[in-house]
């Protein structure tokens, strides 16, 4: 009963604080870059300081964060991972699906701070339009950031690495940093049990491997630093 009302506390919450901030700052998609930014910043601050009151999560970054111009590929669990990557990273870009972006606020302050939008249906096309976007990004010295499954993963379900990192890996030529976490553990769709998640960057990937060597590389790494965040 306890966990069910600390997390319907932390819905609210979040609601509460999406809705007015999406409201106040409407303003901001007409401005610079940069002030879209900094709302995604403070809305990811104060995401974070509603989970530790009201649901008792906390967290921890172990490693080195990824700066500059690099591909960061990233376990996904949960919606925490990609708040929780974007304060820990400089401004990344991040690659999503093109939908995303037609939710109305949250897919326009994505579009306006940057997202690369993927359409999985136009099979090469799209890959060549995302490395296009992904190397404007990287000129002005920041990191992309993508989840190479696609989509979010239950923690211990079996991975599914899609090819598209590679190409971008390849495309691009520039490192990749791995990293690993475990938020699927506390951030279980409406439930959020209390504990700390970690986040974990991990050794980077020097570019030019071949795309076969990078993949296991690539799965290898997140894949065993995961498992030993699990249970």
């Amino acid at each position: 009963m306890m966990l069910w009302l600390r997390s319907a506390l932390f819905l609210l919450w979040f609601v509460l604080v999406t809705t007015i901030l999406s409201l106040i700052f409407l303003p901001v998609l007409v401005l610079p870059r940069a002030w879209a930014v900094w709302l995604a910043r403070v809305w990811s601050r104060a995401t974070f300081w509603g989970l530790k009151m009201f649901a008792g999560i906390d967290f921890e970054i172990r490693g080195i964060p990824a700066r500059g111009p690099v591909l960061v590929a990233a376990k996904h669990m949960s919606m925490w991972d990609t708040l929780a990557l974007y304060l820990a990273l400089d401004a990344p870009a991040i690659v999503l699906k093109r939908e995303l972006l037609r939710i109305p606020f949250y897919g326009w302050f994505l579009w306006k701070s940057t997202a690369i939008a993927i359409d999985r249906a136009a099979g090469a096309r799209a890959l060549r339009r995302m490395s296009s976007a992904a190397k404007k990004v990287l000129a002005e010295g920041r990191p992309i950031l993508i989840f190479p499954e696609g989509t979010r993963k239950k923690p211990g379900a079996m991975p599914d690495y899609k090819p598209g990192v590679a190409g971008l890996y390849g495309m691009l030529g520039v490192a990749c940093v791995p990293v690993a976490l475990n938020s699927g553990l506390y951030w279980t769709g409406f439930l959020k049990r209390p504990g700390t998640i970690v986040l974990e960057f991990l050794e980077p990937i020097a570019p030019g491997l071949k795309r076969d060597v990078f993949m296991t590389l690539l799965e290898h790494r997140i894949e065993s630093a995961t498992s030993a965040l699990l249970p």
